[in-house]
């Protein structure tokens, strides 16, 4: 590609091109420790424990507690949409994408720590609503500088392995933080002044707990880890200007390597319906198979060994067959999962004379779902590493966060559109399995716009303008 078709561009290359020749072992495990870490604001915080608390009677009802953490992450969702790529791009010019890294992931820790004195009363119910919001977008930041680091400590040869890797520490860490949780707070074995139920002392310290375990787990990135260098005879630019330049680079890189943007937007897609296999999975588990609270969380434990198990195994097909490969093979096994899911539901059979109950469809089913996401998850972050232009990966990550939040309300929607249409149609307690079917559609709508898209090795990086 002539790189006049930029005047103000230089000759590409990538940023994976121009890193190291050979991994270093103890650089790959600093930095997916960094991701076993995480998992404590992602499943305790966020997902299973602490906004549980938080959306409880204590807060002035489950409905208006829940209507008023949706409307906080709405606005928390929007505002990662708009300054993730330009947060990116300024401590990609600045060669400060490490120091961003730990700034972010501090701020992220002590926003979770302040949620320890939010009390069970419904006047403390905006504090912890903001803190969690907040918190959602700090964590965002440095998630885009974090996966930035990817082409900084792989190979051509190993990135698909690398970044399976990071993806099953993980979700093996989101494990270990959650049983830790429920052993020491929120069914304790042993009797503490952490296993306090007063105040919901228990819960609050849950929130110090997962500060500290992020916090402590992201220090040995910051010390494994080189910092890029700072583009050479590069003035700084104020924010506004900083979005100008940004919309000339989609421009360019849209000119000069299309492949590119498609690829972030059908990767928008098919990871909104990867979310929401995890969103969505539990609810499922318990509204149409049945499962009680302690199947459900035996459940996410297993599925999410799986999921890491699918990551890696992911990781070593991404580096022999490429990471589109993984992502169609991923997507299609998806669709056969939750296709058995749909059609079978909670229903009993016998096959070749033994007795099939629902649960089996759901426990089988279920964790091929799980272990299906994985490679795919991973495989999409490798692919998009490989088309950063040298020095521009925070930025193309932040694009990567943007066009992920901008269509992420397409699974919901369609999950719920799809049980309010089956509603009158089936028997009561039928409808929420066909919420299945607009998570597929979406996973399908995914796997239909990515079949285009040419593979990595076949995208030539683009050509971007300096300034």
């Amino acid at each position: 590609m002539n790189a006049a078709v930029v005047p103000e561009a230089s000759q590409p290359t990538s940023e994976l091109a121009s890193g190291p020749v050979v991994s270093k072992k103890g650089q790959i495990l600093a930095w997916a420790s960094w991701d076993w870490g995480s998992a404590a604001f992602n499943a305790v915080m966020t997902t299973f424990v602490f906004t549980v608390y938080l959306t409880s009677n204590a807060f002035g009802g489950e409905d208006a507690a829940s209507a008023a953490l949706g409307a906080a992450l709405a606005i928390a969702g929007l505002a990662i949409a708009l300054l993730a790529p330009v947060t990116g791009q300024r401590s990609d010019a600045g060669g400060r994408r490490k120091l961003w890294l730990g700034v972010n992931t501090a701020a992220t820790a002590v926003l979770t720590a302040l949620c320890f004195f939010v009390f069970p009363q419904p006047e403390f119910l905006l504090l912890g609503v903001c803190l969690i919001a907040l918190g959602n977008v700090f964590f965002e930041f440095a998630g885009v500088n974090y996966n930035a680091m990817l082409a900084q400590i792989s190979t051509p040869k190993n990135i698909g392995k690398v970044s399976g890797f990071g993806w099953a520490m993980g979700y093996l860490g989101g494990i270990v933080a959650l049983l830790l949780v429920l052993q020491l707070f929120v069914q304790p074995s042993f009797d503490w002044f952490g296993a306090s139920t007063q105040d919901s002392l228990n819960i609050r310290l849950v929130a110090v707990f997962s500060a500290l375990w992020f916090f402590i787990f992201a220090l040995p990135v910051m010390f494994a880890v080189p910092e890029v260098p700072a583009k050479k005879a590069t003035a700084s630019l104020g924010f506004l200007a900083s979005y100008k330049l940004l919309i000339r680079r989609i421009g360019a890189i849209y000119r000069t390597s299309p492949h590119t943007i498609y690829f972030l937007l059908s990767s928008a897609i098919f990871r909104d319906g990867l979310a929401a296999v995890f969103t969505f999975g539990g609810v499922i588990a318990a509204g149409t198979f049945g499962f009680e609270l302690k199947e459900v969380i035996f459940f996410a434990i297993f599925g999410n060994v799986v999921a890491a198990v699918g990551a890696i195994i992911g990781g070593f097909l991404d580096d022999r067959i490429g990471p589109k490969s993984v992502i169609v093979l991923s997507l299609v096994g998806l669709l056969i999962a939750g296709t058995f899911i749909l059609v079978l539901g909670n229903g009993d059979y016998v096959f070749l004379g033994n007795e099939w109950p629902g649960s089996n469809t759901f426990w089988i089913f279920g964790l091929l779902l799980c272990l299906f996401v994985g490679p795919a998850q991973s495989s999409s972050r490798a692919y998009l590493a490989r088309l950063a232009p040298e020095g521009e990966a925070g930025e193309l990550f932040g694009l990567y966060a943007t066009t992920g939040r901008a269509v992420s309300f397409l699974a919901p929607t369609l999950f719920t559109l799809c049980i309010a249409i089956a509603s009158p149609l089936v028997a009561e307690g039928e409808a929420q399995r066909w919420g299945i079917l607009g998570i597929m559609v979406v996973l399908l709508a995914g796997l239909l716009v990515i079949l285009p898209v040419k593979p990595p090795a076949k995208v030539e990086i683009a050509v971007v303008p300096e300034r």
